[in-house]
């Protein structure tokens, strides 16, 4: 009797011990997701805080524009392609639809004022204008910010692209429908250089 006793106390204690240890697992791996969901939700409004700053600074380059094309208009009314070209991107940028859009014409918007600042070499009286000198500085600062601005997001998707792919945070990405985000990349090689303003 005693050994039958003893052998069910054994048994209850071994499973209250396995019923602990799972119970135990189970709250690890809640507080694990729960970790871990926060970290997407952090990383997703790091990039779009990312977004927002990018953002203001191409509503600033695009409110410059006008002014600098018309400028050069002054001293260069042969180049009225180049200058059309400029402000057809200008408007396609402001008026792109989703991000992957936004960073498709904002390329086109840099390749076309890469294409007028080669036109204004041609014209040293432009170039000692002060009001263009004044812009092409303007323009030399945002271009900067813009450069640095999406350092800044690239980075922050670059650490939630990471959670979204690696395993196990995958599996919440999964779980929860994280995806991947796009970073915003400079297509050739040349602009990758930044906007080089000359004076």
């Amino acid at each position: 009797m005693n050994s039958l006793l003893l052998a069910g106390n054994l048994g209850l204690i071994i499973g209250l011990s396995v019923a602990g240890g799972l119970l135990f697992l189970g709250i690890i791996f809640v507080i694990w997701l729960i970790v871990v969901y926060n970290k997407f939700i952090s990383r997703g409004n790091n990039i779009k805080e990312g977004f927002s700053n990018i953002d203001v600074y191409l509503n600033k380059r695009y409110d410059l524009i006008p002014n600098l094309v018309e400028t050069v208009k002054g001293y260069a009314k042969h180049e009225k392609e180049t200058l059309e070209n400029v402000m057809q991107a200008r408007y396609a940028a402001m008026n792109s639809l989703g991000k992957v859009d936004k960073f498709e014409k904002e390329n086109n918007l840099s390749r076309t004022l890469k294409s007028l600042f080669k036109v204004t070499e041609n014209y040293p009286d432009l170039k000692s204008d002060r009001h263009f000198t004044d812009l092409m500085s303007s323009l030399r600062q945002i271009e900067d910010e813009i450069m640095n601005s999406r350092k800044y997001y690239n980075a922050v998707v670059k650490e939630y692209n990471d959670l979204c792919l690696k395993f196990p945070s995958n599996l919440v990405a999964k779980w929860f429908k994280f995806e991947p985000a796009n970073l915003f990349v400079v297509e050739d090689a040349e602009m990758r250089k930044n906007i080089k303003v000359k004076f």
